[in-house]
């Protein structure tokens, strides 16, 4: 039996989810989740209330929610999500130079480390994704 509720909000936040990021690497967080007690409730949390609740609101589009959770993981040095939400942003409409000009202003806010460490993940990405070396 599995350890995730799958209610109702947790199914609209899954389907959000995996509209939005990489639909595989979602499934398999999901999937390793759903058979392991401890890490079951970060995934029915983050799924359910972040996905399932706030992304589902109304009031702000796909693209602008996007920009933010870029802005908020460059700001709080999270290359790895960074980069998770970057590939989301993309689909959600944002351009690279998009995504470039809001890191370049939370370097002024949340400082030129967390900027820079922001870029190179970006940078990283569109290396990978575009297929340069």
């Amino acid at each position: 039996m599995g350890e995730l509720d799958k209610n109702n909000q947790f199914k609209r936040g899954l389907k959000i989810r995996t509209e939005v990021l990489d639909s595989g690497r979602v499934n398999k967080a999901v999937e390793e989740a759903d058979n392991d007690p401890f890490l079951a409730p970060f995934q029915q949390a983050a799924t359910e209330w972040g996905w399932g609740m706030v992304w589902d609101r109304p009031g702000l589009d796909r693209k602008v929610k996007s920009m933010l959770s870029v802005c908020l993981l460059a700001a709080l040095d999270k290359p790895v999500e960074l980069q998770h939400h970057i590939d989301g942003a993309i689909t959600n409409g944002c351009t690279k130079e998009e995504i470039r000009e809001v890191l370049l202003h939370v370097s002024v806010y949340a400082g030129m480390p967390a900027g820079l460490n922001a870029a190179r993940a970006a940078k990283e990405f569109f290396d990978e994704t575009e297929g340069k070396p």
